[in-house]
């Protein structure tokens, strides 16, 4: 039998469980997430957003009721993402499709999550829709040093507005770390027509990890979000230079774990019949090993449960989301969340 070892220390309790399967030894555990909140909207009509489909007298008829059930929807989801290393899950999470800071404040007090201590990063994104990204973070464990917000120009298209991506450095337990989220331009138009676009958001994104790396070859950085394209796509693969394997990396090159997934066929998004895997967590070198002296990544996952999913009908199987042609259903997003396990060994003396 495989002993569970609990160890209290001062941050928070960190569990050697079977999944991580290290005889003899104990590891800290931290999780880091993202996951696409689709379309979370307050009631209140804010004139310099475009949010005039969730008004009690809009398309939606979005009212109290229902935002009060997508908030509890929602934080049933990201109460159970890491749950089986973690007792506190995500330690930080990286969210899209929100509205503003005020709808995270919502959801962050929330009885499943008020006693998670979370905290929030947010910028006012200029997206044509209104949405933006923003990073939760647990203050017991993340300690944020520096934040900044990086808009994205287009090339020939100086009209063209989307979401920001958000980049946050800081202390993660006690090591340096830097988190870039992301929500990448849509396929509207089509993939072909709009790849465009993610490929500049893909050179936006690189140029911000390079910095870092300029500043130290070491660096340990997360980028996580909505990418709306696959692990195999061109702007991912190619422009940001996130590779398949992690053995044999070139200096600067970003491991995608999330390729393999969506090679065996997982996805966190549906759509006409077909799955793909936009949801993904992207590490620089720094995070790659097997030692464990320090955070390194052990394995990354989707994570669903049944209630999260359509149970009949077309889209039976389908992520279990708040509206549908129209109607509203009461699930909780068109996306499942991505995530992350790091571990770092705590030495026996």
């Amino acid at each position: 039998m495989i002993r569970i070892v609990l160890l209290q220390l001062s941050l928070f309790v960190f569990i050697l469980t079977p999944n991580l399967s290290f005889a003899q030894k104990a590891f800290k555990v931290g999780v880091v997430a993202f996951y696409n909140l689709e379309n979370l909207f307050d009631t209140i009509n804010d004139p310099n957003k475009n949010d005039e489909e969730f008004l009690p007298d809009g398309q939606n008829r979005w009212n109290t009721e229902k935002y009060n059930i997508k908030l509890e929807r929602l934080s049933e989801a990201i109460e159970g993402i890491g749950a089986d290393v973690s007792p506190f899950g995500a330690h930080i999470l990286g969210v899209s499709e929100i509205e503003n800071r005020d709808v995270i404040e919502d959801l962050i007090a929330t009885d499943r999550l008020k006693d998670r201590n979370y905290q929030i990063i947010h910028y006012d994104s200029p997206d044509r829709r209104g949405v933006d990204v923003a990073m939760l973070y647990q203050a017991d464990f993340f300690k944020p040093t520096n934040t900044k917000s990086y808009f994205l120009a287009v090339d020939g298209m100086p009209h063209f507005l989307t979401r920001d991506q958000l980049v946050v450095s800081g202390l993660f337990d006690g090591e340096e770390m830097h988190f870039i989220v992301n929500h990448w331009p849509s396929r509207y138009g089509g993939e072909k027509r709009s790849r465009p676009l993610r490929m500049a958001a893909a050179a936006l994104n690189r140029h911000i990890v390079d910095s870092l790396l300029l500043l130290n070859s070491e660096a340990k950085i997360v980028v996580m979000g909505d990418l709306n394209d696959n692990p195999t796509n061109k702007s991912v693969l190619e422009v940001l230079s996130a590779k398949a394997e992690k053995t044999n990396l070139k200096s600067g090159e970003l491991y995608n774990p999330f390729y393999e997934l969506y090679r065996k066929g997982i996805g966190s998004n549906a759509y006409r019949d077909a799955w793909s895997l936009f949801d993904q967590l992207i590490i620089s070198q720094a995070l790659i090993g097997d030692d464990f002296e320090s955070y390194q990544m052990k394995y990354a996952k989707v994570y669903f449960k049944s209630e999260m999913t359509q149970s009949s009908g077309r889209f039976k199987g389908y992520p279990f989301r708040t509206f549908a042609g129209g109607v509203f259903l009461g699930g909780y997003s068109d996306h499942f969340p991505a995530y992350i396990v790091l571990i770092k060994e705590v030495k026996q003396y």
